[in-house]
């Protein structure tokens, strides 16, 4: 008689069949890179959580104390900025929140993040949404990363106007996506998965001047 799998057995030959978004690009993405002016990644597998709750009712403050704070105005980040471990929420809209936390944090056997949100929410009016396997993460960083988003981004990304910590809606490339500047040479960007494969190898190719990758 065939034993049967445990949960965690399950979970890990899942994990181990899947494939991220931007994953055939890795190798494009490490030859295309050169540390310290411009390199292109994927972090792939993070958990995403889409919130909709008014941030002045009673189901918002327990909604915070789940995610470490709700953002209060557009361009608002709460959690460690620089810290891939930390959970973090970025503002939508005035009502509309994007809850980004390490792939631990949306294991069925040990997170409990969108578990504890719906318990959060309760009765009240709102909406949270598992939008995981919606997007993918890419980080651009580098002393000229700025330089490469500046080739098709319509946002004033210079310092004194885009500081870290910031996190807004924007269009790269025509794709939209929710750009991210986790320090002062470091961004990231959420691309929808079925824009990745595009959106990645435009990069690459916005970064050809200064690292003169060959895509495949």
């Amino acid at each position: 008689m065939a034993e049967t799998a445990t949960p965690s057995e399950t979970v890990n030959r899942v994990r181990g069949a899947r494939r991220s978004p931007a994953e055939h690009l890795a190798d494009a993405f490490t030859s295309g890179s050169v540390p310290g002016t411009v390199t292109l990644t994927e972090i792939p597998y993070q958990a995403m959580v889409g919130i909709r709750v008014d941030r002045t009712s009673d189901a918002a403050a327990r909604v915070a104390s789940v995610t470490g704070g709700l953002p209060a105005a557009c361009g608002e980040v709460t959690g460690a900025v620089s810290d891939k471990d930390s959970v973090n929420t970025l503002w939508l809209g005035p009502t509309e929140f994007l809850v980004v936390a390490p792939e631990e944090a949306h294991d069925s056997l040990g997170g409990t993040l969108v578990s504890d949100l719906l318990a959060a929410l309760g009765n009240d009016a709102g909406q949270v949404v598992d939008l995981s396997a919606n997007r993918t993460t890419f980080e651009l960083s580098g002393s000229h990363a700025r330089a490469v988003l500046e080739k098709t981004c319509a946002l004033d990304l210079h310092p004194r106007v885009f500081k870290a910590g910031t996190a807004v809606s924007t269009e790269l490339a025509h794709i939209p996506v929710m750009l991210w500047k986790t320090s002062d040479e470091s961004y990231r960007i959420f691309p929808r998965a079925s824009f990745a494969d595009f959106l990645g190898r435009w990069l690459l190719d916005a970064m050809r001047e200064y690292a003169s990758p060959e895509v495949p």
